[in-house]
């Protein structure tokens, strides 16, 4: 056997590999090691042109090894001869691929394997004992890999973060299990929020921090020596792209949150993160100091969440302010900004639904023109802030009033959705109870209880969704207790400002119903409700004013709008 050995020619393959797992073992394990023992080994036993392989950090359940992959590579253009491992985990701990490779795959390239620990060498014949070391090995990895998600659950809900610290924030020197605000990189992410409530959109946003040539989030980690993944040499470390702008302004890190268990791995095998469904992510409140308030945040959620087409865009690119604001009376869609074709100076909106231009349901356009709307919207908020700045007592007390009822009813029809869905949840998993014993009875058919236990399984899965809703809906409620002083604060900066911005507007309108004009020529009107935020939609006594509820004001050159206040 030594003088075959020694007639053998090509790569000597000595590999190794070490994971952090493996370190727990002391120093057997460690690489320095095991290339003091295959080099040993080979000098002793006659093999020449030996050649290391190391994989310093790589899991025995993953065969995507880079240096294993090469060894694969060196075997498929024939340059090994021979492989040795320290034992048969050092090659893998999933018993499926390592006797593939064992017993398939090395035989077939005419490559002896040994392992020398467990005295395995392919030459000398089969080892009976090999298959039930990969199981054993396998079963170790699994071990490991069950502590590791016991002590990883128990970390994460303690309020540990388990993720890295996102773009804007950076781990405290004094505790790195704590973010700080990283001063540097705090203000893009504000200018992106910014950014948003203007109206720009996602690629709008990413183009400006282009041009301002702000490194990308991946560049600047790579710029501090902090290790984050993603390419360390990039074409053009300032390209932004839209996807990280998106992801940015979804992440509730931002408020002061922690954020764990958003997502998964199957199993220990597989190592790809799975998105985690949000009603099983475990959210600790104001942990950290928030970079994004989180009226502001949630704002932006809203109108992340309700715009499902682009509103198309008029020539400069920019949207109006009233994007995402307007919503058909009749059918409850949004209305669309449009610039017309043949006057590049006439922007208006209609009905995303209608008809005749969008193949919809809703039988009328719902036209109304951007300008004209303006107009109207600042008339309404002027008696408001008429009204606050002369009456502002009543003014109080009537929002008191309303918030106050409102705030009760909703909650009351809360609780009582929430009341029924448990019991119905309650009721489900004893119908499923019984129809299981009946089965184990005899009682009900094997293909009966399926179709039941799909059936109620389904309604599980449906109730359990709603029950978290109406859960999170009662918590927005018993936060809003202080909405009628940030309705009142709003109304102030609009009185200090003078002037319509889109982000006041996302501050204080929630939305705004347009309905159908009525009449024609001259006798031509058209009804809007204005929904504020926090407080819903005002009618104001004409009392309570000192002038008259009619309003007049110049929309365009030669086009005057009359706005009469009415009741809903």
């Amino acid at each position: 056997m030594q003088s075959k050995k020694n007639q053998q020619t090509g790569i000597t393959a000595l590999y190794c590999r070490l994971s952090r797992d493996d370190g727990q073992e002391g120093d057997s394990n460690s690489v320095a090691n095991q290339k003091r023992m295959l080099s040993k080994y080979a000098k002793e036993n006659g093999f020449s042109n030996t050649r290391y392989y190391v994989d310093d950090g790589y899991t025995g359940t993953n065969f995507r090894r880079p240096s294993f992959q090469k060894l694969l590579e060196d075997i498929e253009m024939g340059y090994v001869s021979t492989i040795i491992v320290k034992d048969m985990s050092r090659l893998g701990r999933d018993y499926l691929q390592v006797g593939y490779y064992t017993d398939t795959y090395f035989p077939e390239h005419s490559i002896p394997f040994i392992a020398v620990n467990d005295m395995v060498d392919s030459e000398e014949g089969e080892n009976e004992l090999a298959p039930f070391r990969n199981v054993m090995n396998e079963m170790y990895a699994r071990d490991i890999s069950r502590k590791v998600r016991s002590a990883h659950r128990i970390r994460g809900n303690s309020g540990e973060p388990l993720s890295q610290p996102p773009y804007g924030y950076m781990k405290s020197p004094e505790n790195p299990k704590k973010w700080v605000i990283d001063p540097e990189t705090a203000d893009v992410v504000k200018d992106i929020f910014r950014m948003y409530l203007e109206g720009k959109g996602t690629d709008a946003i990413a183009g400006t921090l282009t041009e301002r040539r702000i490194l990308n989030c991946t560049a600047y980690w790579h710029s501090k020596g902090i290790g984050r993944g993603g390419k360390k040499t990039q074409p053009n470390p300032y390209k932004w792209k839209c996807s990280t702008v998106q992801k940015i302004l979804a992440r509730q890190e931002y408020c002061g949150d922690i954020v764990n268990f958003k997502t998964y791995s199957r199993s220990f095998k597989k190592k790809a993160r799975l998105e985690n469904p949000p009603e099983n992510w475990v959210v600790f409140k104001n942990v950290h100091e928030p970079i994004i308030d989180r009226a502001t945040f949630e704002r932006v959620q809203k109108m992340i969440h309700s715009t499902k087409h682009r509103a198309p865009k008029p020539e400069n690119g920019e949207k109006n302010m009233f994007s995402d604001l307007l919503y058909c009376a009749d059918c409850g869609k949004k209305l669309w900004y449009h610039t017309n074709t043949v006057n590049k100076n006439i922007h208006f909106f209609a009905c995303s639904n209608y008809v005749k231009d969008y193949r919809g349901s809703c039988e009328s356009r719902h036209y109304i023109r951007a300008d004209a709307l303006e107009e109207v919207v600042k008339l309404e908020l002027g008696r408001i802030a008429e009204m606050l700045r002369y009456n502002e007592g009543t003014f109080a007390e009537m929002l008191a009033q309303k918030t106050n009822s409102e705030m009760l009813q909703e909650k009351k029809q809360t609780e009582e959705a929430l009341q029924k869905a448990i019991s119905r949840n309650e009721m489900v998993a004893q119908l499923y109870e019984k129809v299981y014993e009946d089965n184990a009875s005899g009682k009900v058919t094997d293909e009966w209880f399926m179709q039941l236990s799909h059936k109620y399984e389904a309604e599980r899965m449906e109730l359990k969704e709603k029950i978290a809703g109406l859960k999170k809906k009662l918590e927005e409620i018993a936060g809003q207790s202080r909405r009628k002083e940030c309705f009142l604060a709003s109304v102030r900066k609009f009185m200090e400002m003078g002037t319509l911005t889109a982000p006041l507007l996302q501050e204080l309108i929630d939305h705004i119903d347009v309905y159908e004009t009525e009449g024609t020529g001259k006798n031509r009107t058209q009804r809007i409700a204005i929904y504020y935020r926090f407080v819903g939609y005002i009618e104001l006594p004409d009392s309570a004013l000192s002038g008259s509820n009619q309003y007049r004001a110049d929309a365009r050159p030669g086009v005057e709008v009359e706005y009469i206040q009415k009741a809903v």
